[in-house]
């Protein structure tokens, strides 16, 4: 089975509002919008760390120079969810900021060529009460959110689902 490994980053503001991107993906049964943590796949040679500034620095224009806890671990099987691949291994880490304007080093037609289209800081409770079409990654988002806001870091990355 090839899978694609991404890492991502739970950008976590004084508020404890999480900065998310709007990614708009084309499928076979339609269009859907997706608010994800900021990350991508790594490329060859890169360690998790090198591969999550760069994807920072590219999609949002945040720098960070230690290595973030890792907090989250996913691995979905779905040949739709990554062309050429059966699925994908998505590693969060947690990364504590001040909140910021987030703009990244590429520019607008290369974000859109990754299926983003926007940004933005959203609340804990606004994830928990959302009830419009779009979707959120991992789809019940709020919950492990809320508990990493709650509890603190865990001992090791909980395991996600879809």
């Amino acid at each position: 089975m090839k899978l694609r490994h991404s890492v991502r980053a739970i950008i976590l503001d004084e508020d404890d509002h999480i900065l998310l991107c709007r990614l708009v993906i084309p499928e076979r049964s339609g269009t859907i919008v997706v608010w994800a943590a900021p990350g991508g796949g790594l490329e060859r040679g890169e360690t998790l760390l090198q591969a999550l500034q760069r994807e920072l620095h590219e999609e949002v224009g945040l720098t960070i120079d230690a290595e973030p806890t890792h907090v989250w671990h996913q691995e979905v099987v779905d040949s739709e969810t990554a062309a050429g691949y059966d699925g994908v291994v998505n590693d969060y880490f947690l990364v504590r900021t001040a909140s910021f304007d987030p703009r990244g080093a590429m520019t607008v037609d290369e974000l859109a060529a990754e299926n983003i289209r926007g940004v933005r800081w959203w609340g804990p409770k606004e994830i928990a009460d959302y009830r419009g079409p779009d979707l959120f990654s991992p789809r019940d988002l709020a919950t492990p959110l809320t508990a990493l806001i709650v509890q603190g870091v865990p001992a090791t990355p909980v395991l996600l689902g879809l």
